[in-house]
């Protein structure tokens, strides 16, 4: 008997195509952001190799991006016959799904000259040559496409949306929030949202029955929780951070990183980033603590 899971436990294969200057590696991007294994301007001859590299290093169920577009030369004739290929293949497979991208011609034009790139089917000629050249190879892929998005309107947060709304899931497309603690004298975390200072609690390294634990002890956390300020604090900074999240969605922002300082990352921080974290999923967040500085001398 196969060991092989059932299809509906095999992670999709997306790939990605289209005209150039339409969005491919925004759209690259986003599947990265959702949780897919992505490779970009993948000859389609590799693309077995790579769902079996995939498939051992990662698993079956890793999902698959891979961007294939003119830049491939000669191997690019051969997309449809490979895409064909997998699509015939046993029941068992990887589904595939070919995303195509595409813009108005002014358009295109507009951004490639943006970024001042020539289009590597222009050679000589002008910049809309090169598009046309391009929209003739990619006319049968088009018409085969399972998804074309055209981004003539869309700048790239729309664009991400559309994406995530028609490859992400729940658990890829919410917010995820780490709230990370960290000692203020082995510097502030420069990858930090949000950045709350603990330093106006007492301090538990003072009471000699606290000081050789830390916040992550019941002990420790209750007195620091207790003391003055600290529930007013909690009630007031956890309704921020849920308010910001509807806007980090709409700009396209999947990660936030939130950092609780004390002097040491040890106490203080520590206790305060465990609660904070705590609330933050009782409200449906997806949040995770993280001790930064804890452990260090």
């Amino acid at each position: 008997m196969s060991d092989v899971p059932p299809t509906t436990e095999r992670g999709e294969i997306v790939v990605v195509t289209g005209m150039t200057g339409a969005g491919r590696s925004t759209a690259a991007k986003e599947l990265e952001d959702l949780g897919y294994f992505v490779v970009d301007n993948l000859p389609p001859s590799l693309l077995p190799d790579i769902v079996r590299l995939v498939d051992e290093s990662h698993g079956p169920r890793q999902r698959i991006a891979v961007v294939v577009d003119v830049r491939s030369g000669s191997f690019f004739a051969g997309l449809r016959t490979h895409l064909a290929q997998r699509r015939d293949e046993e029941p068992g497979s990887r589904r595939t799904t070919l995303l195509f991208l595409d813009a108005a011609d002014d358009v295109l034009v507009r951004r490639q000259e943006a970024v001042r790139r020539p289009h590597p089917l222009q050679a000589s000629g002008r910049l809309l040559d090169g598009l046309q050249r391009e929209r003739r190879v990619l006319a049968d892929l088009r018409g085969d496409a399972d998804l074309v998005i055209d981004t003539s309107a869309l700048n790239v947060h729309q664009l991400t949306d559309r994406v995530a709304e028609a490859f992400g899931t729940p658990e890829t497309t919410g917010l995820k929030v780490t709230v990370i603690s960290f000692g203020f004298k082995y510097g502030i975390p420069v990858d930090a949202d949000f950045v709350a200072d603990m330093r106006f609690l007492p301090n538990p390294h003072w009471v000699p029955e606290l000081r050789h634990g830390t916040g992550r002890d019941t002990e420790v956390a209750d007195y620091v929780k207790s003391q003055p300020g600290a529930s007013q604090f909690l009630d007031a900074y956890v309704p921020v951070l849920a308010g910001v999240t509807p806007g980090y969605l709409r700009e396209g922002k999947r990660f936030m990183r939130v950092a609780i300082g004390c002097t040491g990352g040890k106490h203080r921080s520590v206790a305060m980033t465990e609660e904070i974290a705590g609330r933050l999923r009782r409200a449906g967040f997806d949040a995770n603590p993280v001790h930064r500085d804890l452990g260090r001398e």
